[in-house]
């Protein structure tokens, strides 16, 4: 038969039980708690809008301003950053061209699976790189981007490798969030 054991050491060890009960229940409801009340790490947010529903693409097939058609191929896993500006856009649409280049230079060996699709013609003084892809404004093409006729400027999106217009960044934005927000994406290949 066993010895029987102490009160004094059944109620530590019943305490002992009960503390790791507590700790482990205690974080899941913590955890719980901060998930359902909408928190989330600063690491873990996106600086540009999601758009829910996004945007798809899938059936639009996009031809190029050189003649050709610009083909989403989801298996080569390629990111777009899409961007509509007026005909007349000039001096704005040159520097949002510079910042889009300097945001694709900085994505280093992950920059081939980026592309800059310049929907309509681009202005004269426009940096050119080689993700560049003058797209033909297409009306289907164009009704899948909300809200791009933004008086304040060019809003520009990120179109996943199936075909999706998952992000929005409004005229203005910050091109280090777009780094940001498509550095994460790149690193779901």
């Amino acid at each position: 038969m066993n010895a029987p054991v102490p009160t004094r050491q059944r109620n530590r060890n019943r305490g002992m039980l009960v503390l790791i009960v507590v700790i482990f229940l205690g974080s899941a409801v913590v955890a719980g708690a901060l998930r359902f009340s909408g928190w989330r790490p600063a690491g873990t947010k996106n600086h540009g809008e999601l758009l829910d529903p996004p945007g798809d693409l899938r059936g639009v097939v996009p031809r190029l301003q050189g003649g050709g058609e610009y083909a989403w191929n989801p298996g080569e896993r390629t990111w777009r950053i899409a961007l509509a500006p007026a005909g007349d856009c000039g001096a704005p649409c040159v520097d949002l061209s510079r910042q889009l280049d300097t945001v694709w230079q900085l994505f280093g060996h992950r920059a081939d699976h980026v592309h800059i699709l310049w929907i309509g013609a681009a202005p004269d003084g426009a940096v050119r790189n080689t993700a560049w892809r003058e797209v033909a404004p297409d009306p289907a093409l164009l009704a899948a981007l909300p809200r791009r006729d933004a008086a304040a400027g060019t809003p520009v999106y990120v179109i996943d490798p199936n075909g999706f217009v998952i992000l929005r960044y409004a005229p203005g934005f910050d091109p280090g969030h777009l780094r940001q927000d498509m550095a994460r994406l790149l690193k779901l290949k």
